[in-house]
């Protein structure tokens, strides 16, 4: 198994820092460090700004967006933040040391749990990295919420919905489309080796930052990678441009039974990306993303 004793350890030191900034904060870093990794393979200077510093131990969502989600769910359970769905508080400000272990604690899952499914042979059949924020969310919502993991309630919850200005079909089918389309052709422009298939999510991620102030953004990475990945495998931008749509459709699907009617965040973006991500692995299994 692939596992380096250096990584685990900035894996525990990123979920650390990413619960002190706050899970939406972290993730916001993920997508701008993605843009400039993606500018750094462009430029001919490889892909170790994406491998192991947007995707790795530093902001790879799968330890630090995981981390800092297990992090407010833990510190929910005791009392010390109203919402355990609220992803955008940072926890430094509590005083809790305990809080912050727990971050690093699921930090260093995160990076444990991806590189079993990859060592496992399941790296090419998904997106091993949303694979595991999903994972580790639902470890976290069994071990410290009460809600229960999952609702048998399909239609949104007036209380808890996920992204309210997006959950009608014909706001998430509307900006899939312009989002399959954008990612699409990107990747389809620079290529893999260049950044190209992550180079909408990179955008969509960092745009995040806006809802972190309270305005109402799309949440488009689950449209974004997906089809990015379906443009560059099967080498049509009208094919990623549907599967700009199916991400969207996933990830809105999975937020309805996962998310909205519990008390701890369980990631509807990254259920969409690896259920797309499946997809397109099984229509064009030699695609290699």
């Amino acid at each position: 198994m692939d596992l380096e004793w250096s990584y685990l350890a900035a894996a525990f030191g990123g979920g650390i820092f990413a619960a002190a900034i706050g899970t939406l904060p972290s993730f916001v870093f993920t997508g701008l460090l993605v843009l400039v990794g993606c500018a750094v393979a462009a430029a001919g200077g490889g892909s170790g700004m994406l491998a192991d510093v947007a995707f790795g131990p530093v902001f790879g969502p799968h330890i630090a967006f995981a981390g800092a989600a297990a992090a407010t769910a833990y510190a929910y359970r005791r009392g010390l933040v109203p919402d355990g769905r609220d992803i955008t508080v940072p926890l430094m400000g509590l005083g809790r040391p305990d809080v912050l272990l727990v971050g690093g604690a699921f930090g260093a899952l995160g990076y444990a749990l991806e590189a079993l499914w990859r060592f496992s042979g399941l790296g090419p059949r998904t997106d091993t990295i949303a694979l595991t924020v999903v994972v580790s969310a639902m470890v976290a919502r069994l071990a410290f919420g009460r809600s229960g993991l999952a609702s048998a309630r399909f239609r949104p919850s007036a209380e808890g919905c996920w992204v309210r200005h997006q959950e009608r079909p014909a706001q998430f089918v509307t900006i899939g489309l312009g989002v399959g389309v954008l990612a699409g052709f990107a990747a389809l422009t620079f290529g893999p080796s260049h950044g190209g298939t992550v180079l909408g999510f990179g955008i969509a991620a960092s745009s995040l930052g806006f809802a972190q102030f309270g305005l109402k953004v799309p949440v488009t990475h689950h449209m974004a990678l997906p089809a990015a990945a379906a443009a560059v495998a099967s080498g049509d931008l009208l094919v990623g441009t549907a599967f700009g749509v199916v991400g969207a459709a996933a990830g809105e699907g999975f937020s309805r039974v996962f998310h909205q009617h519990g008390d701890t965040h369980v990631d509807p973006p990254a259920a969409g990306i690896a259920i797309a991500v499946a997809i397109v692995r099984v229509l064009w299994p030699t695609s290699g993303m």
